[in-house]
């Protein structure tokens, strides 16, 4: 049995607008700990002053420690096949994956909490409070409310807990969620038969109508987590499903082109989410009263011209702190520090001075207009060239004028210089705001092998 014992420490704030400022994660197999991973993280905004109280931890700490985005993958890789197992296990994981929703990344896992666990093999305490619990049990902790002492006073308590459950509910649980148990035949037929490479998939039921479509990385991978899952929506679909089609595209940018195209023209029963707007939040400019250029998130509305669009308002603000930072722009200016006077990073050195007039708006427009100009999409001119669905081949979505065309795939073998070549192999598509969203979400987060600017015929 693999377990992450993890503690989080985090800013404080509204819910779901909380950041990081520290985790610790310990893997451990049921008998000891085999990997672990401790960071401080830059959580990109402030902390409240009562959390810096509590943890000790403060803004000037975490200046040079590593932004999430930085330590994602480390946490996937520990995390990876294994149950979560946090003291308060809903905060950490709600946590966890809000901060992975900003990078458009789905965290799900499932999760042993030992605040439940305790009051069901240790029932009877005062307070099951780590603190005070750990200290009736005579479990020591070293830096109370820091994230690693914390992780490492719930792996002894896990140890105990354990040892406590005689009845084997503990074990008995992590094998139920166990994505390895038993699978009836035909859903592990269709989980054998489907590649591991990246693309999109179709349920179908006997019939041969489509009741889902998704796109994957990893479709087989994928389609374990549909046939084990226990939530409503994945049992019945595991009733429904007869057999699986999928069509291969190589590039991750297409998949989702491809799924949202699909989805709206074939309505599959199980799709509802996706058939509504990918978007909620976009981010808008206008030039204020002093002649300064600010930004601005605000909720979608397709009669106002979007700089680019967001999924939901964490993403847009965890966006907007980092465009911020990049591009030595003013909280103020950029709506994320409401004051009268300077913002937080003027505090800290960051900020020219723009919020108290004592950078010029000039000066300051022209990295304001360096942002717009490298992530307006309107007017846009390109080919976005990635990768194909073999080693010999690459694929291609075509932008003209702001609107995308459609996509394609040519061979390496065959090398096409001329972009009207490459134009004569683009499959058409529909043009719509989701389609935008998806391409300029994908490019913000995402490293393409190349951007072949049409306008001038150089590449990016």
């Amino acid at each position: 049995m693999n377990y992450a014992i993890l503690d989080i420490e985090t800013t404080g704030g509204k819910y779901n607008e909380e950041g990081i400022t520290e985790i610790a994660i310990y893997r451990f197999d049921g008998h000891g700990i085999v990997d672990q991973f401790c960071s401080l993280i830059n959580p990109e905004r402030s902390i409240q002053p009562f959390v810096v109280n509590l943890t000790g931890i403060n803004n000037e700490m975490l200046r040079n420690a590593p932004k999430f985005y930085e330590v994602a993958k480390r946490i996937i890789e520990i995390t990876e096949n294994a149950i979560v197992v946090a003291h308060n296990a809903q905060f950490d994981h709600r946590i966890l994956a809000t901060e992975f929703d900003r990078l458009g990344y789905e965290f799900e896992k499932d999760t042993l909490c030992t605040v439940e666990l305790a009051k069901k093999l240790i029932p009877g305490k005062e307070s099951y409070s780590l603190g005070k619990l750990c200290r009736s049990l005579g479990i020591p902790i070293s830096d109370r409310h820091r994230a690693q002492g914390d992780a490492m006073a719930t792996v002894t308590l896990f140890k105990m807990l354990l040892a406590r459950d005689t009845t084997k509910e503990i074990v008995t649980q992590t094998v139920r969620k166990d994505p390895k148990r038993q699978l009836e035949p035909k859903l592990l037929e269709l989980i054998d038969k489907a590649p591991t490479d990246t693309g999109v998939y179709y349920m179908h039921r006997a019939d041969g109508s489509i009741i889902y479509i998704g796109k994957s990385k990893n479709i087989r991978k994928r389609l374990i987590q549909h046939f084990t899952s226990d939530n409503r929506k994945s049992k019945k679909m595991q009733l429904e499903v007869s057999e699986v089609t999928y069509e291969k595209t190589g590039s991750e940018l297409i998949a989702l082109l491809k799924e949202s195209e699909e989805i709206k023209r074939n309505k599959p029963l199980f799709n509802r989410a996706l058939r509504r707007s990918l978007f909620t939040y976009q981010l808008s400019s206008f030039t204020d009263d002093l002649g300064y250029l600010n930004l601005k998130i605000e909720k979608a509305d397709s009669r106002k011209k979007a700089v680019t669009t967001f999924s939901n308002f964490q993403q847009a603000k965890s966006s907007l702190y980092r465009i911020t930072e990049k591009y030595q722009l003013c909280q103020k200016l950029t709506g994320l520090y409401e004051t009268k006077t300077s913002c937080f990073l003027h505090s800290i050195k960051e900020c020219h001075g723009a919020c108290i007039g004592k950078e010029s708006p000039g000066s300051y427009n022209e990295r304001a207009t360096q942002f717009l100009d490298e992530h307006s999409y309107a007017n846009k001119h390109m080919l976005i060239i990635d990768h194909g669905r073999d080693i010999d081949e690459r694929s291609v979505v075509l932008i003209e004028n702001g609107k995308y065309i459609g996509f394609g795939f040519f061979n390496l073998n065959y090398q096409i210089n001329n972009p009207e070549v490459l134009k004569s192999i683009i499959t058409p598509m529909q043009d719509n705001r989701d389609s935008q969203h998806i391409i300029q979400t994908y490019l913000r987060k995402n490293k393409v092998l190349k951007i072949i600017n049409l306008a001038t015929h150089k590449v990016d």
